[in-house]
């Protein structure tokens, strides 16, 4: 089984950095990363993508490539050790992880030895669906999904940014918490608090 890395913000902190390492069975300057960037209106030029590329030469990675799902045939995700999936918008990563069979070859690529790191939308593709984007944020499905479900990777249904009230306003003035725990009731499910400092590691 691989091992999967579920965070909000990417290698932010040391501990996840290190949570991470931990991961390593090999020398990182041997290993194959691929960064997926299509989430992102930025694309490979997003600061978080352009920031990920730093943090994994800090730690070592010599081989590291930008991979959009759009336009680039998801067979070159299959000769990697690391995939990370980075942020930007769910429905548009999820979109384009369906239309491309990405999504089919991450799920293989999880029953392999390969180590998987989700980053806020990416954490949410790994899990079993993105319905609670589509709760707290319905504006951002400008691909008019209808389909919510994910990769299934992970049975964590993730709340990115749950220390982030203020990217997550709502009119009626409730909290985050307030929203999750009528959106658990709403759909009988557990969601798992994930704030910006904090990472997931599964095995």
């Amino acid at each position: 089984m691989s091992s999967v890395l579920l965070t909000s913000c990417g290698f932010i902190t040391e501990h996840i950095k290190n949570q991470f390492l931990n991961l390593m069975d090999r020398d990182t300057s041997q290993l194959k990363v691929s960064i997926i960037t299509t989430g992102s209106l930025m694309k490979e030029n997003n600061r978080y993508a352009q920031r990920a590329v730093q943090d994994f030469r800090g730690m070592g990675f010599q081989h590291i490539n930008f991979v959009d799902i759009e336009f680039d045939d998801p067979q070159v995700l299959i000769h990697r050790d690391v995939i990370y999936i980075n942020g930007g918008n769910p429905f548009t990563l999820l979109y384009y992880a369906k239309k491309s069979g990405a999504d089919k070859i991450i799920k293989a690529l999880a029953a392999q030895n390969v180590i998987i790191v989700g980053v806020s939308a990416g954490a949410l593709l790994l899990g079993p669906n993105i319905n609670i984007v589509n709760f707290f944020t319905p504006e951002m499905n400008t691909m008019n999904l209808t389909d919510f479900g994910a990769l299934g990777v992970t049975d964590k249904l993730i709340f990115p940014h749950y220390d982030r009230e203020d990217i997550f306003k709502d009119r009626s003035n409730k909290t985050i918490e307030e929203r999750i725990i009528e959106f658990e009731y709403n759909e009988n499910c557990k969601v798992t608090r994930l704030k910006d400092e904090e990472c997931i590691s599964i095995f």
